[in-house]
């Protein structure tokens, strides 16, 4: 009989602590949940304080039955769900089903799961935290009542099926905001005028600066002709040379949004997924027996705080200085929070540093290797120095008209040498060198070019966006952001479109309505304002039933005026152009799980569906009589396939294009990565390189 129950979330977890604790302790796992609130009913009293109803998760009574065994056999019970909001609220749970006095020292919490970590939060138990278990149900119900209470009024309203979440609403909104943007932006006109400067037998180049000293906007080709006039010949004169160096500093170590931000944009991975995987980076990777079996090999990933701990940064500080040596160290400064940010624990960071990505990739998937790597590379860098650059502007004048070059290249690399942060933007050149200049010098333009442009629309948002502005709105805490996102497509209230979010005419639909007699729900001041006011449950500053109040009591009157004054929605099918093969009715559109399909208008009568195929205009290269589609796979990823399946089954993920293969009359496909983009044949090595 062990001495101590541990419970966790998770088998992979309760292996690799178990282990770390030795024979004493038994470690179980309760598979998150035990108790929650009902899917069938609302779950909650407002008349009577808010009082929430739990009961036993369905199909959790057999896990329930092992740990209250386990439980009535140890010495003494420790919960050590993770270290948030929802791990809390799990330990209470736990402790309620288990009869484990809540006061007592059972709860135990640690950042990462190593050897050390675990040693020393079982020496530190405390109490449950009920602030933090109020902050928790205060959310929990506050969905409850939104969710329970407007989703009934969509079905008989608008469509059955349909939700309307607190947080999930205001991001909808965003996007619809975001799309009537585009729509409504009108593009204005300017130019910009290009010089191809030599000096020698070197060139570089410079743009139009301004006239007689003054910044000066070209709006239309006569400002630009009234420029170009001016121009007295193509040689300019070097009127003044500005050098300095400037420091760029490292990004900070991940917090879950920037992982979430930067795993998008270099991975390529949803939000997610980056959880996902990320989870199982934290509860552990069996390294083998002389690695030390199954360790966690990152800190705990949903936090809102850059912090860490003196030991890692030490750790890191010998790591570079043997690596790369002592200029490469960083110096230590305070990390200065986000506002708002709880700062419960750390960073999300590298268990060690001294587990290279490099050593581990026979050992992790793609995906964790992947994900390790950016995290480990992310953290090291935040602790070196920063990089060095010498800049250079250039000042050229010509009759007055001055054009300006500027240039810069990297002295010291820095923290550059093991990782640079994306940007959603067009990447930056820091290698853009100028030759040496002095004042006084002469150079030849040896072509201007003016060149015309229109102010662009913001862009749609990306996943990556979208959590970046979410975060800095205050909108959602880490935790919610992946769960969001997924929930608003499943609901299909918006869709990705080449990996930007798009509104469905379902979601503007919702939103109206919402606005109408919502109002507050989809307001981000209030969604913000509701966030504060959960901090302040969990900073032990308000009370959690006040918090709802403040809430319910407008809520309530809204919902009693929704119900009398709400009118239906009918959304009519929109028309497909063509007549179902099976009985004839006509074909209409339809919003699915993965997108748009056709369905026969005659439903539930004659159940025939087809895909929308959109062809690429290149001919099939195998029955050369069907046309290439292109079509999604059931995870939604693109590919390219023969309209004549199942008579044919040609199927590419590569975009095959209209030319054949100059070289052996091949099908040729589109092969595309961040860094480059190519047309090559399928069947010999013709290739055409292009850069994006």
């Amino acid at each position: 009989m062990s001495d101590y129950l541990v419970i966790v979330e998770s088998p992979a977890k309760a292996k690799t602590i178990e282990r770390y604790l030795g024979k004493k302790y038994k470690v179980k796992a309760s598979m998150g949940h035990v108790r929650d609130l009902p899917k069938s009913q609302m779950g909650v009293d407002p008349d009577n304080q808010y009082k929430p109803k739990y009961i036993t998760i369905r199909g959790k009574g057999d896990v329930l039955k092992d740990l209250k065994s386990a439980a009535k056999k140890a010495k003494k019970v420790f919960l050590a769900a993770d270290p948030d909001r929802e791990g809390e609220a799990i330990a209470w749970h736990l402790a309620y089903a288990l009869n484990v006095d809540e006061d007592s020292k059972c709860r135990v919490v640690f950042n990462e799961i190593t050897k050390d970590a675990i040693k020393e939060s079982f020496k530190n138990p405390r109490s449950i935290d009920h602030d933090l278990v109020d902050a928790q149900q205060a959310r929990r119900i506050l969905d409850r009542l939104v969710g329970y209470n407007i989703s009934p009024l969509l079905w008989k309203k608008v469509k059955k099926g349909l939700s309307a979440g607190r947080v999930q609403s205001v991001a909808v909104k965003m996007i619809i905001d975001r799309e009537k943007e585009i729509q409504n932006f009108k593009p204005e006109e300017y130019w910009s005028i290009e010089a191809d400067f030599h000096k020698d037998s070197e060139s570089f180049e410079g743009s139009f600066y301004g006239v007689d000293g003054k910044k000066q906007k070209l709006k239309s080709e006569a400002d630009v002709k009234a420029v170009t006039e001016k121009l007295d010949g193509k040689k300019f004169s070097v009127d003044k040379v500005n050098k300095r160096e400037r420091k760029r500093n490292p990004a900070k170590p991940f917090t879950t949004s920037s992982l979430q931000q930067e795993a998008a944009r270099k991975l390529n991975f949803r939000a997610k997924k980056t959880m996902m995987v990320a989870q199982q980076l934290y509860e552990g990777i069996d390294l083998g027996k002389k690695a030390g079996g199954i360790t966690g090999l990152i800190t705990y990933m949903r936090t809102d705080s850059t912090r860490i701990s003196d030991t890692a940064k030490q750790e890191a500080k010998n790591y570079i200085e043997e690596t790369y040596g002592k200029n490469f160290l960083g110096f230590s400064k305070k990390s200065k929070q986000q506002e708002g940010a709880q700062d419960a624990h750390e960073a999300v960071r590298p268990t060690s540093v001294s587990r290279d990505p490099k050593s581990l990739k026979p050992i992790l998937s793609r995906d964790q290797f992947r994900l390790y790597k950016l995290i480990w590379e992310r953290f090291l860098a935040s602790q070196m120095a920063p990089a060095v650059m010498d800049t250079m502007t250039v000042h050229l004048f010509n009759n007055g008209v001055e054009f300006r070059a500027t240039g810069s290249k990297v002295k010291f690399k820095g923290f550059m040498k093991v990782y640079v942060e994306g940007t959603d933007d067009k990447k930056k050149d820091d290698n853009k060198f100028l030759p040496d200049l002095t004042e006084g010098m002469v150079v030849e333009a040896k072509e201007i070019t003016p060149n015309q442009h229109f102010t662009q629309p913001p862009p749609r948002y990306t996943e990556a966006r979208l959590v970046r502005t979410m975060e800095e709105q205050g909108i959602g805490r880490p935790s919610t952001y992946a769960p969001t996102l997924d929930t608003v497509q499943r609901r299909g209230y918006v869709q990705l479109d080449n990996k930007r979010f798009v509104p469905t005419e379902l979601g503007e639909i919702v939103i109206d309505i919402l606005k109408e007699f919502f109002p507050q729900i989809i307001d981000l001041d209030f969604t913000v304002k509701m966030e504060e006011d959960l901090d302040a449950v969990e900073e032990g500053k308000a009370k959690w039933i006040d918090v709802l109040d403040e809430f319910y009591v407008d809520f309530r009157k809204r919902l009693e005026k929704a119900e009398e004054e709400m009118e239906k929605v009918e959304i009519r099918d929109e028309p497909a152009g063509i007549d179902c093969e099976q009985c004839g009715h006509e074909m209409v559109y339809k919003m699915g799980r993965y997108g748009k399909f056709m369905a026969c208008s005659n439903f539930p009568e004659c159940r025939n569906t087809k895909p929308i195929l959109k062809k690429i205009g290149v001919t099939c290269p195998r029955c050369k009589k069907g046309d290439i589609v292109e079509r999604k796979s059931k995870k939604n990823r693109k590919f390219y396939g023969c309209d004549q399946y199942p008579e044919c089954e040609f199927v590419s993920w590569d975009k095959p294009i209209s030319r054949p293969c100059p070289k052996c009359g091949s099908l040729m496909v589109e092969k595309k990565t961040k860094k480059e983009s190519r047309v090559q044949c399928t069947n010999c090595d013709y290739q055409e390189s292009e850069t994006n």
